[in-house]
Formats: structure tokens, sequence, C-alpha cells
């Protein structure tokens, strides 16, 4: 079966299969002439993505996407639209597969209003101290409480501001919200348990 023969028609029923998710993410995004914008994710199919930005590329032109929690995208301009565009992706199986969990998991997220996925296993590393970094260059050893694919809870003499952008040993995220005893941190893109291990265990 030659998935890529005529790849216009299936395509096209294949986005109308997906539900596009609304999300508030920022990123951005790489034209052809190589030059890189800012944008905001207004929603997301597994077979598309509408983003809001000044920036309006010609339809058909190829972008790639560097969205926050999600990684890279990349596709065609389908149309654009005072303040955005749409974007067809072009993915692979496996690619789409792992978009339609990492938009479910958002979904959820939304409908739980939870600030990262309660679904995911718990995990616990073996040392529970690591070196934690601060937009502003401070480094303090924190011990984590609470570690999934998503995020962790750890435990610090110090509570960074809300959103700013913390490196938590390799792992990149931001402060979510703020604990008793320390503060809670969404993973910029979600991970896989042997990512983590390797990482933590």
């Amino acid at each position: 079966m030659d998935m890529m023969a005529q790849p216009s028609q299936p395509e096209s029923h294949e986005r109308r299969r997906f539900s596009r998710v609304d999300l508030d993410l920022l990123g951005r995004f790489m034209c052809e002439d190589f030059q890189e914008y800012p944008c905001r994710v207004e929603n997301m199919s597994p077979g598309g993505i509408a983003v809001a930005t000044p920036v309006q590329p010609r339809e058909g032109e190829r972008i790639i996407f560097y969205v926050d929690h999600i990684g890279r995208l990349e596709g065609n301009v389908a149309r654009a639209y005072p303040g955005g565009f749409a974007v067809d992706l072009v993915n692979s199986e496996r690619k789409r597969e792992k978009l339609a969990a990492q938009l479910t998991w958002f979904a959820n997220r939304g409908e739980l209003d939870l600030p990262e996925d309660r679904r995911h296993q718990r995990l616990m590393p073996k040392d529970p101290r690591v070196e934690i970094v601060l937009d502003d260059g401070r480094r303090y050893t924190v011990k984590i409480i609470d570690l999934s694919l998503s995020g962790a809870a750890v435990q610090c003499t110090v509570r960074p501001a809300l959103n700013s952008r913390v490196a938590l040993g390799a792992m990149q995220g931001r402060v979510v919200r703020h604990l008793e005893d320390g503060f809670a941190i969404e993973f910029a893109a979600v991970q896989t348990e042997d990512a983590l291990q390797r990482l933590f265990g």
C-alpha cells in the first residue's frame, strides 16, 4: 500500500479524522529563507497547526516549528489570515501517533486543570538530589519530591517566579506553581521513561 502516491486526498481525510486541540503554547518557526520568528500556537491536531504571528509566509511554503512542550514540527502553509496562518503537518506514522498522544495529554490537562500529567507513572530517582539552574544563572541543589514524564516537584529554599525558565539537571522547563517548600516544574517536552531514568536514575 503506497501511502505517498497521492498525498493530498488521504491527508485531507486524515486531518478531518482528528479533532483539533485548543492550545496556548509559545514557539518559533523558520521559513524557507532561514529567517526565524516567534509565534503562539492556537490549536493543533496530528495533521495541522494554526499559529498567531504578524508574519505571513506564502501559501505552500515549507515551515519548520519549534514548539514548547511539543518539539520540532514541519509542514506546508495551507492558508494565511490576518494575525496568523495554518500549516498542514508532514509527519511519519510514528510521529503522528506521538503527537496524538501529546495532544490527548494537553486536552485532558485542560479539562482537569492540572499543570502536569497525573496519568503518567510517577518515578522516584535513586538519588533525588540534583542541581537546578535558574533563568539568571543562579544554581541550587534541590531534592526531587515528585517526578513524571511531564514535570517534577522539587524541594528548594527559593521559589522562582511563575513561568520563569529553569534547568533541572539536563531538562529544560518552566515553573508552573509554588509549593510550601519548593515549586513545580513543567518540562519543555513530554519525556520518555528511559530518558528520565538515564538522567535521574
